[in-house]
Order: C-alpha cells, then structure tokens, then sequence
C-alpha cells in the first residue's frame, strides 16, 4: 500500500512541478528583464514567481527525501525527463505535443521554457537517484520487544500476611491486636507493688560496714 501511495503522488507531482517551474522561470527572467530595460528595479515583483518556486521546490524536496517509498520519486523522475529525451528521437513532436496556450492567474504558461533549457531534465534526473537507496525499498524496522521481567520468587513463611492483616478492623475486632478489646465488665483489679526489701537489724555499736548478720544468729540475750 505504501508504495501505491508512493505512485499516486509522484504522478501527481510531476505535472505540478513542471507548471510551476514554468511559471517561476518565466516570471522571474521578465522581471529582471524588465529591470534591465527601465534602469531601476522594485523587488516586490519577483515575489510571485519566487513563491512558484520555493512551494515546487519543498514538494520535490519532501518526495525525494522522505524514507517512504521511491517509487513515487522514480515516477515523478521518469515523466519529467521525459519531453528532454524525446528530443533525442523526434524533437519537432515534441514542440507540437507541448501545449503553449495554457494561462494561471492571467499569467502565460510557458512549459516549453524548462524543456528547452533543461531543467526538467535536472529535476527528473535528481529524482530518479532515489531508486539507488536500497533502504528505501525494505519496510520499516519493527522495534523488538524488550526483555520479560523476571517472575516473582516464592515467598517465604514470614512473608506471608498473618489474619490480623488481611481482615479489616471492625466491629469487635480491635485494630491493634496487642490490645484487649474493650467489654462492659469491670475493670481488671491492679497487681499489688512488690514489698520493699527489709534492711538487716545491726547491734548497738556495730559499725555500719561490717558483715551483715548471717542468716543462723540470733540478737543478743536469746536462748537456744
């Protein structure tokens, strides 16, 4: 399909640009032509034939440049460099298949001028060096596609969600697990403080950093 469409638009190139190419040359040679003969010149008149062809130039530029298909460059080619050879076989047939009364924008249409001069036959000529492009024929590379993940490793025992984190806190579930979830009875009675540690009984006199009273003495004045 690519290169139908390839076709399609050279053959409609070709005609365009030999129109406009005579136009442009046409213009552009009265012009300073016109120049030469007054003594002055404005350059606003040669706009219209340089617009000519700057718009041919960029569409034969875009249809031999684009990596699309080259068919469409080699037909445009072909058909351009066409009326130059068939001077070569029989140029007064060609002088008489070449209409000369065509008219754009009340302006003559001299499509024998790039003929004769040969332009058309340097245009065409560019054109049909496409074909030379070998990569131009092939399609379009096709990314490939990237390298798949890796899978997933099995997990392990601690990796796995214990209940607590799958289900939802909710009614009668508490949303910390460490904490007791809350009743209507009364409250846990407080566990009593451990008793304070009781100091040894030291004797009157007994200096404070002797050895504490082993556990078998009796105080004094107690019987056996």
């Amino acid at each position: 399909m690519r290169h139908l469409w390839s076709f399609l638009a050279g053959v409609a190139v070709a005609p365009l640009a030999w129109v406009l190419i005579a136009l442009g040359q046409d213009g552009s040679s009265r012009t300073v032509d016109r120049w030469a003969e007054v003594g002055t010149y404005n350059t606003a008149n040669l706009i219209e034939p340089a617009v000519y062809l700057a718009v041919i130039g960029v569409l034969l530029g875009v249809l031999g440049t684009l990596r699309f298909s080259p068919l469409g460059p080699v037909t445009a080619g072909l058909l351009l460099v066409g009326p130059y050879v068939g001077h070569f076989v029989d140029p007064f047939a060609v002088q008489d298949a070449v209409p000369t009364n065509w008219s754009l924008f009340g302006d003559p249409v001299p499509l024998l001028l790039p003929v004769e001069n040969g332009t058309l036959f340097l245009v065409g000529a560019a054109l049909l060096m496409a074909a030379f492009s070998v990569q131009r024929w092939r399609r379009w590379p096709v990314a490939a596609p990237g390298p798949l993940p890796p899978p997933p490793m099995a997990g392990t025992a601690d990796d796995e969600p214990t209940r607590t984190d799958l289900d939802p806190p909710g009614p009668g579930r508490p949303a910390d697990p460490d904490t007791d979830p809350p009743t209507l009875g009364y409250p846990r009675p407080m566990p009593p403080p451990p008793p304070a540690p009781v100091s040894p009984v030291r004797r009157d006199g007994e200096s404070p950093w002797s050895a504490p009273p082993r556990a078998g003495s009796r105080p004094d004045g107690g019987t056996d």
